[in-house]
């Protein structure tokens, strides 16, 4: 498949800061410790170490500020070789528009803790205060003091959360008509995602319906279509759609290509039903699947948030994900006869998550175009044939979501857990999920907090860099839920049970 580019590419530029009573040649020696025990362990692509070591002055700061730019980073780490300069080194972080990062030196030895003691322990301190002072965004670690070895991991760590801010601040949301009849949890004000950077457009159905008829026999079309085919093999159940298929996903190539603008980065939220069917004479679920294979999630239901989700998703673990409902709970005899005993969960720990046919071929255990039985009830099985259906492969996960309130204000959730190997006996894009506490998080997260059934998955385990990148880009820490273990009690949640 010719994938389209559309996570950011890091370059990070390292800059070494020191204070001038002190000696520079501290930073400076520092500074080469952490490139050669990062590009040691990670290799020398995606960094840039910076030649220049700021001092107080902020004629230094605009010279570093200069070369990290003219080399083309996008994102930097402040590097606090000594005590550090809070002017200089805060104003720097100010002026470079991408994500930043403030790590500092530990001492190297016992044996030179007088001309050779840095201080930065102490300067990290000051640094916090100036972040506040300028209302700064910038990720600190856990712990952000450590030797050359310890500094190159935080570095390595910052990746993840640097691809996904840099990314929103370059990321378009594209969407599709109005949300479905009864979905008023997928109709969440949108202001907050210009309040983050991110850019949005709104289309009608008409304008979809319209660029899709215009494709009609466009020469593209029987590449797709073989490559459909061979992606399909045994579970190709109509190849007469094919065609359709591939008309459609270059409708949507097309229409990224002409209107992302000057937005590097594009997500998708489509109106999928109930008019799609009809005007289409298929359901878009393959073709979504197909789509997020390429870097460019597509939410269901005209979902702006969880396409918003779906691709910070994406940013963090460079994989594809998926976009389910937290749709029902396991039934006993299926909990008792396939999880008790075999996997350390309880019955309240377990849920299906599902939705269409959506989730990429690559991440289900087995997959087969079928047609949409919820909608088929409704409108018969001729015009909603489309889904890949299967059950998702076991493995770790991340169940996660950004969202707005009524009042505009951003909260998310974020919980770890995994796709059990338990066969679901169902249809759609389905697993068995578990998530240790899910019973209480579900009640007192998800539904004390007003959050949608509709969740974003990552596949593997990403809680960490999800919750510093819901901090960096404004979510209030007490907004960011996740599920408290056993004997933590949620704000709502009745001490007595």
């Amino acid at each position: 498949m010719n994938r389209m580019q559309n996570i950011p590419e890091l370059k990070i530029g390292v800059v070494a800061v020191s204070r001038d009573c002190f000696p520079e040649a501290l930073s400076v020696n520092r500074r080469k410790a952490l490139m050669k025990a990062y590009t040691e362990k990670y290799g020398a692509e995606g960094i840039y170490e910076c030649p220049i070591c700021i001092v107080e002055s902020e004629i230094h700061m605009l010279a570093a500020l200069e070369d990290v730019t003219k080399a083309g980073c996008n994102a930097l780490v402040i590097y606090l070789g000594n005590f550090g300069p809070e002017i200089s080194e805060t104003l720097l972080a100010q002026k470079f528009p991408g994500p930043k990062m403030f790590i500092g030196a530990s001492e190297e030895t016992g044996d030179n803790l007088i001309d050779g003691r840095g201080d930065a322990f102490c300067g990290m301190l000051n640094a916090s205060y100036s972040i506040k002072l300028r209302k700064l965004a910038a990720y600190v670690p856990e712990y952000p003091i450590g030797d050359a070895g310890r500094c190159a991991d935080m570095i390595q760590e910052f990746a993840p959360i640097a691809r996904a801010v840099y990314g929103l601040q370059n990321l378009k949301v594209i969407s599709f008509g109005p949300r479905p009849q009864n979905f008023m949890a997928c109709n969440a004000p949108i202001q907050q995602m210009y309040d983050i950077g991110v850019e949005v457009e709104e289309n009608s159905e008409l304008d979809l319906a319209h660029a899709f008829k215009a494709l009609e026999g466009d020469p593209r079309i029987p590449a797709l279509v073989k490559e459909m085919e061979e992606e399909l093999g045994d579970g190709n159940n109509y190849p007469e759609l094919l065609p359709k298929f591939a008309q459609y996903e270059l409708t949507l190539l097309d229409w990224i290509e002409n209107h992302k603008g000057y937005r590097k980065y594009v997500t998708l939220a489509s109106k999928c039903w109930p008019a799609f069917e009809h005007e289409f004479g298929f359901v878009p679920c393959y073709v979504n699947s197909r789509m997020v294979d390429r870097g460019i999630p597509v939410a269901c239901e005209v979902d702006l948030y969880g396409a918003l989700s779906e691709w910070i998703g994406l940013a963090i673990s460079d994989d594809v994900v998926t976009l389910l409902d937290i749709n029902n709970d396991v039934p006993t005899d299926m909990f008792e006869a396939g999880i008790k005993g075999k996997f350390d969960y309880k019955h309240t720990d377990t849920f299906m998550g599902f939705h269409c046919g959506n989730t990429p071929a690559k991440k289900l255990a087995k997959y087969s175009l079928e047609y949409q039985r919820i909608m088929a009830s409704m409108m018969g099985p001729e015009i909603t044939k489309g889904t890949l259906e299967g059950d998702i492969a076991p493995g770790k996960i991340t169940f996660y979501r950004l969202q707005s309130s009524p009042d505009a204000k951003l909260k998310a959730y974020v919980a770890e857990g995994e796709v059990l190997p338990v066969p679901t006996r169902s249809f759609g894009g389905i697993g068995v999920f578990a998530i240790s506490e899910m019973g209480r998080f579900y009640r007192h997260a998800l539904i004390e907090g007003g959050y949608p059934h509709h969740g974003a998955v990552a596949f593997g385990h990403f809680g960490k860099s999800m919750f510093e990148v819901f901090k960096y880009i404004g979510v209030p820490v007490e907004e960011i839920s996740y599920n408290k273990p056993a004997g933590v009690l949620y704000k709502t949640e009745n001490p007595w049970g």
